[in-house]
């Protein structure tokens, strides 16, 4: 019991790694759970590749401000290849107000990344690359939707934390879907 302090569970750790480096040939099932690199994503830059701001009924809307809102967000995650490292993430949202069926907004923007991961191994790069990358980017690109429908002159947009997970189980299921003839997806 006395081995379940933190810094306990730091040395223990450490000795599994150096005895992974002793013995490297110990079976497939003990190489496939311990031989695993620790998955780790660098972003090397991150900026606004495309943005938006659309006020159609400006300034009618902000002088009789109509109630609450319907606010649709929209939210797409792609990434390319740069190089055999690096990568580009590309995080798009988007956020469409109306009220009583006038438009108040409609706010777009695609916040970028050029990211790699070093030491990861090809099956596990994609879901790296595809959730984690928008993961780290998502709090960046959601204060600038913020500051942007607040500059709009409405109130700030506050766009909830969003399953990344989700979204790219979606776009896997998408790519699928149109590709009708590989049905035998990799898991």
């Amino acid at each position: 019991l006395s081995e379940a302090t933190p810094e306990a569970g730091r040395h223990h750790l450490q000795g599994r790694k150096t005895q992974m480096a002793e013995a490297p040939n110990r079976g497939e099932q003990g190489a496939a759970t311990e031989e695993r690199a620790p998955r780790q994503i660098v972003v090397h830059a991150q900026y606004i590749k495309d943005l938006s701001f659309e006020n159609p009924n400006a300034p009618d809307i902000l002088i009789d401000p109509p109630s609450q809102p319907d606010v649709e967000i929209g939210v797409n995650v792609g990434a390319r290849g740069l190089n055999s490292e690096k990568y580009e993430v590309m995080l798009s949202l988007s956020a469409r107000a109306k009220a009583d069926e006038k438009s108040l907004f409609l706010a777009e923007l695609t916040y970028a990344a050029i990211v790699s991961a070093p030491g990861t191994e090809r099956d596990d790069l994609n879901p790296l690359i595809m959730i984690e990358a928008p993961r780290l980017m998502f709090p960046f690109a959601r204060a600038i939707i913020s500051d942007m429908t607040r500059d709009g002159g409405f109130m700030p947009l506050s766009i909830q934390p969003i399953d990344f997970v989700a979204v790219y189980q979606n776009n896997l299921e998408r790519q699928q879907a149109g590709n009708g003839a590989d049905t035998g997806a990799e898991a």
